[in-house]
């Protein structure tokens, strides 16, 4: 029997109302070490360019104060790079359908289903969480619960992730974030 008061996955963690794409298979539990889903190789490369997009700024900076050429130069690298993961990510969304709505947080994902899951199971999860980030982890459900007026399932899933994917999902959270803040600060200026 479950409890009353479902657990809720994420406690202590900023959660987010979102619409993303998104698939999940059910699989077998995961070893001790949180990795990359190993079905879903385009996935995570869009996560490690991501990464690597992000940990580069810094250094870009850096030269485009000692040599404005080869910082233009790299820039332009990078947008190319940049197009290559959107046309892949663009691929990918195709796949997955329409965006759905979800709350996210850094240790898992609550969504709707027309399918029941059973708590402790294990899912594949692919999320495609912008125009060029996606992420292909494991999740474990925590809760399932069907709403009696609309017959779907809420299912709450914890993250099962690297560290790397965490980051990638807590700077995701922080830029949609701020975005929602700048949105609303113009959305209270154009009001008045």
């Amino acid at each position: 029997m479950r409890p009353d008061n479902p657990p809720d996955v994420h406690a202590g963690y900023f959660q987010l109302q979102d619409h993303l794409a998104m698939d999940f298979r059910l699989t077998e539990p995961p070893g001790d070490t949180p990795s990359d889903n190993p079905d879903s190789p385009l996935f995570g490369m869009l996560g490690e360019l991501q990464v690597l997009e992000h940990e580069s700024q810094h250094l870009l900076r850096q030269i485009g104060e000692r040599d404005r050429v080869l910082a233009a130069c790299l820039k332009t690298f990078s947008k190319r790079i940049d197009l290559l993961a959107q046309a892949t990510a663009l691929q990918l969304t195709s796949d997955l359908g329409s965006p759905m709505p979800v709350v996210i947080s850094e240790a898992g994902l609550s969504f709707t289903t027309d399918t029941p899951l059973e708590p402790g199971q294990w899912i594949a999860l692919r999320l495609l969480l912008s125009n060029v980030t996606g992420m292909a982890t494991l999740a474990r459900i925590a809760d399932c619960r069907q709403d009696p007026a609309s017959g779907h399932y809420t299912i709450q899933v914890s993250f099962h992730h690297s560290e790397t994917q965490r980051q990638l999902l807590a700077r995701y959270i922080v830029q949609r974030q701020a975005q929602d803040i700048r949105a609303a600060k113009q959305n209270e200026r154009t009001s008045t």
